[in-house]
């Protein structure tokens, strides 16, 4: 299993990455990481007590890489609690950069 940590000015987030479960959703990310694509950007969207999205080069939670991938929904894998690390879309098969806590 991989580990992301995003330094951030309240302090580290330390994530989980699947890479057996969502390879292609885990390989852009880490492609975008290890090319300092996030390095930078802020968390655009954030809101108190429930989530923050952040990604996007631009600032606006339009922008992107320049790529979209397709989904990699599993059953057994759920956005149902505390600290877990999705992708933000526009719909079927537009992950970009963008994601959510």
């Amino acid at each position: 299993m991989l580990t992301a940590i995003f330094d951030t000015a309240r302090g580290p987030i330390r994530l989980q990455l699947f890479a057996d479960q969502t390879p292609l959703t885990v390989a852009s990310f880490v492609n975008l990481a290890r090319r300092g694509f996030y390095d930078g950007l802020n968390f655009h969207r954030v809101l108190a007590d429930f989530m923050i999205q952040g990604g996007c080069p631009e600032g606006s939670g339009r922008g992107g890489p320049g790529y979209r991938f397709e989904d990699e929904c599993r059953a057994d894998l759920r956005h149902d609690g505390p600290g877990v690390l999705s992708m933000a879309n526009a719909g079927p098969g537009t992950n970009g950069s963008q994601f959510f806590i």
